[in-house]
């Protein structure tokens, strides 16, 4: 589907951690060359520094960044998106495509300040992009087409895999894949913690337990299997690891997992509004 960007413009308003991150791995997989991307960041000293690094074009003017652009990446913080709107609406029209990945902000939010029927796609993607294993949920506002859409995943699955989801379900995205990784990253961290209490050097407790994470994570896309099913698999009757899932449950892991994931959504509604 990369096929679908050969020649096209991209602006990235946003070149931060997350805007960032996607905009390297577009660099790097050749998606698109250097000099038909725009980019933005807060600071003039942080755009001579990103167009040196990347040979970018970039700038601390979001109007001038979409000038040109056929695509454009909004990746600001939801608080301001509003504003950037303002900015550059009267710089674009029926032919450029939104793709917004700020949280909590709905497709009829951007239409409605962009006017002219400009399509719009909000997409949510998690920081594991940066590595090619990134999870992004999209949808499509009112006036993007399935063409549109095509193009977003064509993005986004160059980053991991892509989701087409109702934008009632965005919020729930957000609370599951795109805070995830760092609830991982605490189970994980706890992993390696007890391989060291019970007495392996850090670095191969925290070795064991990322590959162990990332094989469970592979067996249940590769197969398709219920994770339930794999974890019968592996629970011998009177086993060590019928002992273990016992202390989970007695700790209350899985509701506090699934609670977790309900108040990262909760939140992830509200940010819109905050200044």
């Amino acid at each position: 589907m990369t096929n679908k960007l050969s020649g096209k413009t991209l602006a990235v308003l946003g070149a931060g951690k997350l805007g960032g991150i996607l905009l390297r791995a577009y660099l790097d997989q050749k998606l698109f060359v250097p000099k038909n991307v725009s980019a933005t960041v807060r600071h003039e000293e942080k755009a001579v520094a990103l167009a040196k690094s990347l040979g970018v074009n970039a700038t601390t003017d979001n109007a001038k960044a979409v000038r040109e652009a056929d695509i454009v990446l909004l990746g600001v913080k939801p608080q301001v998106v509003g504003e950037v709107l303002n900015v550059i609406k009267s710089e674009v029209g029926r032919d450029t495509l939104i793709i917004s990945v700020a949280a909590s902000v709905p497709t009829s939010h951007i239409e409605q300040r962009l006017g002219d029927k400009v399509p719009v796609v909000r997409a949510m993607p998690n920081t594991c992009s940066a590595v090619g294993v990134g999870m992004t949920g999209i949808c499509k506002g009112a006036h993007a087409s399935a063409e549109h859409l095509e193009i977003a995943k064509a993005l986004f699955n160059a980053v991991g895999r892509t989701v087409v989801v109702d934008e009632k379900n965005m919020d729930a995205v957000t609370g599951l894949s795109a805070s995830g990784p760092a609830f991982a990253y605490i189970i994980l961290e706890s992993l390696a913690e007890a391989g060291v209490k019970v007495g392996l050097p850090r670095d191969i407790a925290t070795l064991l337990a990322a590959q162990t994470m990332k094989g469970a994570a592979s067996v249940v896309l590769e197969t398709g299997d219920h994770p339930a099913l794999l974890k019968d698999s592996v629970t011998t009757p009177a086993g060590c690891t019928i002992d273990g899932i016992m202390e989970l449950e007695e700790g209350k892991l899985r509701v506090t997992l699934i609670k977790a994931v309900v108040k990262a959504t909760q939140r992830a509604g509200e940010l819109l509004f905050e200044k």
